[in-house]
C-alpha cells in the first residue's frame, strides 16, 4: 500500500511571500451561468509557497524546469530534523556535522537522492511576521551546501522561504548548489510527516510541482 503526504501550500491571497512581491491573485473570467463554463486567470510569482528553483534561478545558462530529467524529478528522499534548534534561534543552520551525523546514523547519502530539513518554520505560515518578518529563518549552512554537492544529490529542500538562512544575503547555498546541477524545494510543509530514511520505500516526488504539488510517498510493507 503506499501512502502519499502532500507537502505544499495552499496558495491564496494571504500565501507568505518574499517582501515586495504581488500577492496571489485569482480573477474570474468566465462563469458557467454566463458563458457555459468556468475560467479563471492566476497571477502570482514564481517564487510563492511551495516552490522548485532549477539551477536557472542563479546560473546563467543553467537548466530550466523543463530541462530537468524526470528520473531526477522522482527520488529517494532523507530528512533531517533541526526543529528543537530553531525554535529557538531564527538564524539556526544545517550544518556538514549534522550530515555526517545523519549518515553515520543512516548511511551515506545516495548518489540522485534528495536530502530535505525540517526545521518546524512552517507552523508560522499564518504569522507572516514571524515566517517572513526581516528575513530571518533558518536554512542550510555553506558548508552542509558544499557537502551535499560532493554526494552527488540530485536536489535539496526545506521548510522556510529558501535554502538560504534569510540572513544570508549573499546566498552562499544557492551559488554553490545551482551551478552543481541541483535544484531545490522551498516552502515545503509538514515533514514532520516523514522519516528520517527509509531507502527502500519512501520516493519524493517533485515533477508535479512544476503544475500543482510536490509528494511523497511512502510503500508500507
Amino acid at each position: 500500500m503506499t501512502r502519499v503526504v502532500d507537502l505544499t501550500q495552499p496558495l491564496g491571497p494571504e500565501t507568505p511571500g518574499w517582501p515586495g512581491d504581488a500577492p496571489f491573485a485569482a480573477t474570474v473570467v468566465e462563469t458557467v451561468a454566463a458563458d457555459g463554463s468556468y475560467v479563471r486567470r492566476i497571477d502570482l510569482p514564481e517564487h510563492l509557497g511551495t516552490h522548485f528553483d532549477a539551477p536557472a534561478h542563479f546560473v546563467e545558462g543553467g537548466a530550466t524546469v523543463e530541462a530537468i530529467a524526470a528520473d531526477r524529478l522522482v527520488v529517494p528522499a532523507r530528512v533531517i530534523d533541526i526543529a528543537d534548534r530553531c525554535a529557538g534561534d531564527p538564524d539556526a543552520t544545517l550544518t556538514a556535522a549534522d550530515i555526517d551525523a545523519h549518515e553515520a546514523e543512516h548511511g551515506a547519502l545516495e548518489a540522485g537522492s534528495a536530502l530535505l530539513v525540517r526545521t518546524g518554520w512552517d507552523r508560522l505560515r499564518g504569522d507572516r511576521a514571524r515566517y517572513v518578518g526581516d528575513l530571518r529563518f533558518p536554512g542550510f549552512g555553506a558548508d552542509a551546501a558544499v557537502r551535499v554537492v560532493e554526494r552527488g544529490v540530485a536536489g535539496i529542500g526545506i521548510d522556510t522561504l529558501s535554502v538560504d538562512r534569510g540572513c544570508d544575503g549573499a546566498f552562499s547555498v544557492h551559488l554553490t548548489t545551482l551551478p552543481a546541477g541541483l535544484w531545490h524545494l522551498e516552502g515545503l510543509v509538514g515533514l514532520d510527516a516523514l522519516p528520517p530514511a527509509d531507502r527502500k520505500s519512501t520516493r519524493l516526488n517533485s515533477s508535479h510541482l512544476v503544475i500543482s504539488y510536490a509528494v511523497f510517498c511512502l510503500k508500507k510493507k
